[in-house]
């Protein structure tokens, strides 16, 4: 059953690298690995242009002490796609989202916690520095932009002089684009399920917003009562990661 999910991380200087490890299930997560089923990158200056990682080690080494190493948009996927229509919708919501922007994703479509159902969902890191077609250094990328000689500092970030206002409409627009292009791809597939970004009480619908009940209390529930809870929730998994 599809329904909407979008979140918008961000990490701090020093966890870049490891997060990009954890969403493409290398190093310690190899393990975990059985959950993900397509990965890719993008947009990378051309010290990284075939190593993410070089990149995410680079922000997490020359990034300010305050500034953000990656952001993230993390995204349910309609169950009801197949493999190759998931990454097609994916790279749409890369380009619409993303831009020219460095970005790395990872799909991971593990089974829900309280019932069998592949919960496909995306992982979407990416940095705010923008490229302007100038050449630098991986410590001059990160550095402090510099408006009047651009070639002297860093590359601009795109959130940089926003208002929360601004910023909030940012978001807005970024829910509602990512709507849109599921909405698209199961019309495209011939689903009749659609999703929608605005909350319950925008849509008019007086059904109180689920509650979360994290790993460790579904770990913790008897197979009964998942089945009963997952019967209650119409068979909807969680996001799970």
């Amino acid at each position: 059953m599809a329904s909407f999910h979008h979140c918008i991380k961000s990490g701090k200087k020093g966890t870049a690298c490891g997060h990009a490890a954890y969403i493409e299930r290398r190093g310690r997560y190899k393990t975990r690995g059985e959950d993900l089923i397509h990965s890719a990158y993008g947009n990378m200056p051309a010290w990284a242009a075939n190593n993410p990682g070089r990149f995410w080690r680079m922000a997490d080494k020359h990034e300010r002490a305050n500034g953000a190493a990656y952001r993230e948009h993390e995204i349910a996927l309609p169950n009801e796609l197949h493999v190759d229509q998931l990454i097609a919708l994916t790279e749409r919501t890369v380009r619409e989202l993303i831009g020219n922007k460095p970005y790395q994703y990872a799909i991971h479509a593990p089974d829900g916690s309280l019932a069998a159902i592949p919960n496909p969902h995306l992982h979407l890191m990416y940095s705010d520095r923008l490229p302007d077609g100038i050449e630098r250094e991986p410590d001059r990328t990160f550095s402090r932009f510099n408006a009047k000689q651009p070639e002297l500092g860093g590359c601009r970030k795109d959130s940089g002089g926003l208002s929360p206002l601004e910023l909030r409409a940012g978001v807005i627009d970024a829910r509602k684009t990512i709507a849109h292009l599921q909405n698209e791809a199961l019309a495209e597939g011939g689903h009749d399920a659609r999703v929608d970004h605005r909350s319950l009480s925008e849509q008019g619908r007086q059904r109180r917003p689920e509650r979360h009940l994290g790993p460790a209390r579904v770990r913790g529930m008897s197979t009964k009562e998942k089945a009963i809870y997952a019967a209650h929730r119409g068979g909807e998994p969680g996001l799970g990661h």
